[in-house]
């Protein structure tokens, strides 16, 4: 067992790492790469390639490599086989769990994870652009509607069977999005309105860039809705290979990592010819090389990117093997709300009141109904599922039946954090997430 020292440092280290991402990612957009000494802020040019972010948080995905090799180096000294780090802790359940698959991803076959890695390039480059948009807070509640594409492509798909309470929970989590995203758009009028209250000219207040247009706001909010789409396909093909192969997840995430970065290379030639580049500027691949290497600021915070998302694929993997999948749930609702008091303590953003109230609202939805799909709160009475077969009578075939459908529920709910932008739920290979049922009371 871990010290009671340790569990704290790895939920605090996972709340760290997992802020810093989307801060460290809108830091970077309020950075200035050309123009800067023009007197009119109108005439300076922002960074905005939301290509090259994404390249940076593939690059964080394969510095997961580094404790493979060096557990890899460690055991070759050794004489011994190679084995990554195993859960020493069993789970009460272990006894009901299914056994995972014996058949190791290798050779060519490792080449499936590409397919993941194309969604999550798609998923965190619309992301990415949706950043530039919204307000960091605002981004980061409305990637909380992942759980509702989840679950809809898991019924779909992975033919898996929800609950009436887990539709209403994700009935609860769209308009928890709903309100977040209409507060958002409320935001430049009502900055406006008390300026103008204050007396201060508009033109010559300082503004700070988390007061966008509406449309603006809702553009940003519907591109973060989009890339869920994909985000949420890149679970449930993960899930898929998962099923059928064996691979240690940190090994996963760094070959998603890899096959990212190539790809982006492989269009790389493509982005930068001039019919492309000069329709926007967040294709413009070589107009964005030049401003992050001429650029300190916007070079440093890239690598601090990488290696936060690095690091926090990896307290996600501690957390869940040292405390529990639940933990590391939890431990990432607090880091949403730590990047909206962050970005307030900055003046990012203002709390505007009633406009603050329903994003508080939003918010609490967003949370409740993410809770309640995972089964992390109870659901009320009337539409408790059963949980015992004695609730049919007569059919003792049926009940087990019903039985059987709640463990394939409760394996839909476990659904991966966002992993520093990466579906997997980073754990042992030989570890499997169980999501508490209702009888028993981890993104």
């Amino acid at each position: 067992m871990p010290s009671s020292f340790f569990i704290p440092v790895l939920l605090a280290g996972m709340i760290i790492t997992g802020s810093s991402n989307s801060l460290w990612s809108k830091w970077q957009d309020m950075q200035c790469v050309e123009n800067c000494d023009d007197p009119n802020q109108a005439h300076h040019v922002l960074y905005e390639q939301p290509v090259w972010q994404t390249l940076q948080m593939f690059l964080g995905e394969m510095l997961c490599f580094l404790p493979v090799i060096y557990t890899w180096l460690r055991t070759r000294r050794q004489s011994a086989p190679v084995h990554l780090p195993a859960d020493a802790d069993e789970d009460a359940h272990t006894s009901n769990k299914l056994s995972p698959p014996t058949q190791e991803l290798r050779g060519w076959k490792i080449l499936l994870l590409w397919l993941p890695a194309a969604c999550d390039l798609t998923g965190t480059t619309l992301m990415n652009v949706g950043l530039l948009y919204t307000p960091v807070s605002i981004y980061q509640m409305t990637r909380g509607a992942l759980v509702l594409f989840v679950g809809v492509l898991s019924v779909i798909f992975l033919h898996r069977r929800l609950w009436l309470y887990q539709w209403i929970s994700l009935i609860t989590v769209m308009a928890g999005v709903s309100l977040v995203g209409y507060s958002g758009s409320l935001i430049k009028d009502a900055v406006k309105e008390t300026l103008q209250l204050l007396g201060v000219p508009i033109a010559d207040s300082p503004a700070p860039i988390e007061e966008p247009e509406v449309t603006k706001v809702l553009v940003g909010v519907f591109f973060i809705l989009f890339a869920q789409i994909f985000t949420a396909t890149q679970f449930v093909v993960e899930e898929k290979i998962m099923s059928r192969y064996s691979v240690a997840p940190l090994v996963a995430v760094g070959y998603e990592g890899l096959f990212g970065f190539l790809t982006i290379l492989l269009f790389v030639p493509i982005l930068a010819q001039p019919s492309i580049s000069s329709r926007s500027p967040f294709f413009d691949l070589p107009r964005g090389w030049y401003q992050m290497i001429y650029t300190p600021s916007v070079l440093w915070s890239g690598v601090a990117i990488a290696f936060s998302i690095a690091l926090f694929n990896y307290f996600g993997l501690s957390v869940t093997r040292h405390v529990s999948a639940t933990a590391r749930s939890l431990t990432d609702t607090c880091r949403t709300l730590s990047i909206w008091v962050i970005s307030l303590g900055l003046g990012w953003e203002k709390l505007l009141f009633p406009i603050s109230l329903l994003q508080v609202l939003g918010f609490s939805l967003l949370v409740y109904g993410t809770f309640l799909f995972n089964n992390l709160v109870n659901p009320p009475s009337i539409i408790r599922p059963p949980s015992s077969p004695t609730l049919v009578e007569g059919d003792e075939e049926e009940a087990q039946g019903l039985l059987e459908s709640s463990q394939q529920v409760d394996e839909t709910a476990a659904l991966p954090a966002d992993l520093g932008q990466s579906g997997y739920d980073v754990m042992p290979a030989d570890t499997h997430v169980h999501a508490r049922g209702v009888t028993s009371n981890d993104g």
